[in-house]
């Protein structure tokens, strides 16, 4: 399965990034209505799980919370390929904004 990798730095604690991200996967819910179903979510120390699927695909990885930055690996369905570019981008935007 194709991966997926973004970073983010940020200059907060890294509890504080944790914070802020406990509503990620919500908050993508919530914009991308209609287009974004089979939500889910667990956090395990600071690394959040996260899957969903959308436009029949579905994506999941881990958004590691480290001391300055976030990491975001995930899987891709050999389908979604080409949108990968545009995946990557959309969470980075979002995670940018969020840690801010």
């Amino acid at each position: 399965m194709p991966k997926m990798n973004v970073t983010v730095p940020f200059a907060m604690s890294q509890a504080d990034a944790s914070e802020k991200l406990k509503g990620f996967v919500g908050k993508i819910k919530e914009r991308y209505q209609g287009q974004v179903s089979n939500v889910t979510e667990e956090w395990v120390g600071n690394v959040l799980k996260f899957a969903f699927t959308t436009f029949g695909f579905t994506i999941k990885g881990d958004l590691n919370v480290q001391d300055n930055q976030v990491v975001l690996d995930g899987d891709l369905p050999f389908a979604a390929m080409m949108f990968k570019g545009k995946i990557e981008s959309e969470i980075k935007e979002n995670l940018t904004k969020l840690l801010a």
